[in-house]
């Protein structure tokens, strides 16, 4: 897979995330504005990402680019949206499981 398309699988990604998140805890039908923003900061910090080649996913990254607040909030929202992943999208979901697993049994 090239890095344009693992960045725009990445994108996809996070902004699923972050729609499950916003509906569920924000009870919005779209992104409300802190969610709106959250997302703009993570296809930003994925865009500018270096290590896109040979990461997998920001998680698994041993460089840590989020500011520490962003950080935080974007792990309540995978905290939240990873389990209801499976019901919402779930080829991306156990995709995802399948990527993080190969990742963990190489490092």
């Amino acid at each position: 897979m090239d890095i344009d398309s693992k960045r725009a699988k990445e994108k996809k990604t996070i902004s699923k995330m972050i729609a499950i998140y916003c509906k569920g805890k924000h009870k919005t039908k779209d992104l409300c504005d802190d969610c709106k923003e959250l997302e703009t900061y993570a296809h930003r910090r994925i865009d500018l990402c270096p290590f896109m080649e040979t990461k997998t996913f920001c998680s698994n990254c041993k460089v840590h680019c989020y500011q520490k607040d962003m950080q935080q909030t974007v792990k309540e929202v995978m905290r939240y949206s990873g389990p209801r992943m499976l019901i919402h999208d779930p080829v991306m979901a156990i995709s995802h499981l399948i990527e993080s697993n190969k990742e963990r049994k190489r490092s």
